[in-house]
């Protein structure tokens, strides 16, 4: 299995190298790993990947737990929805929170969390009704408020392209994003760098790497027959 992980890496670093704009930097690769077992996750580490994601507290808290001893060359990555009621039991141990998409959740983490928290706004963009996140429009009035709460580092935004959106639509969808991005950097908003853009996952992280995203998270393309 190892192997065929090994194999399964160099694809995702050559195509992510195929697919990258001239002058950019190379994106952050999340393994996302909500379906592997630690042992997996070990294999993943011997190789080389650093970054994991998971997207259920529970299931993130055992993993925790059980990789206690390589937690220090773990970055943890929380990428799934994320209740106010969870907040407590998981903010002082992960890394990134990709989710940060409600005001409410944002302030449970203010009052949670034992250091500034990297987080990414979710926005959506396609402005789908079932997709949670901030509406575009809506982010110079949301940064303003999050201004007050300093236990949030909002180091980007991410978003995620419809499950049946064409490649086109996907690329114009990315292309917004990054487009956000560079706006919110340019308004200086406090506690808001809002330097990096995280999307595109295992089926259309190419994309979102030609449109300029600095966190990929990738799933299915990392376990491709190694399971």
């Amino acid at each position: 299995m190892k192997q065929t992980l090994k194999t399964n890496i160099n694809v995702i670093q050559e195509t992510i190298e195929n697919h990258i704009p001239a002058g950019n930097k190379e994106p952050t690769v999340v393994a996302v790993t909500k379906t592997v077992d630690e042992k997996t996750m070990r294999d993943l580490h011997v190789l080389g990947v650093k970054h994991f994601g998971e997207n259920r507290p529970d299931v993130f808290l055992k993993k925790y737990e059980n990789l206690a001893d390589i937690n220090d060359e773990i970055q943890w990555h929380f990428i799934g929805n994320l209740q106010t009621r969870q907040v407590k039991k998981i903010i002082n141990d992960i890394d990134y929170l990709h989710s940060l998409d409600r005001l409410s959740l944002a302030k449970e983490i203010q009052k949670r969390a034992e250091q500034p928290i990297n987080c990414f706004i979710q926005v959506n963009v396609s402005g789908e009704d079932s997709k949670s996140g901030f509406q575009p429009d809506a982010l110079p009035d949301t940064l303003k408020e999050l201004e007050a709460y300093d236990k949030l580092n909002i180091i980007g935004l991410m978003t995620m392209a419809p499950i049946d959106a064409s490649q086109e639509e996907i690329h114009e969808y990315f292309r917004f994003l990054k487009e956000l991005q560079v706006e919110v950097e340019q308004s200086n908003f406090t506690n808001a760098p809002c330097t990096e853009v995280s999307m595109g996952m295992s089926q259309d992280y190419p994309i979102a790497v030609s449109e300029g995203a600095s966190f990929i998270r990738v799933g299915t393309a990392f376990f491709k027959d190694a399971l």
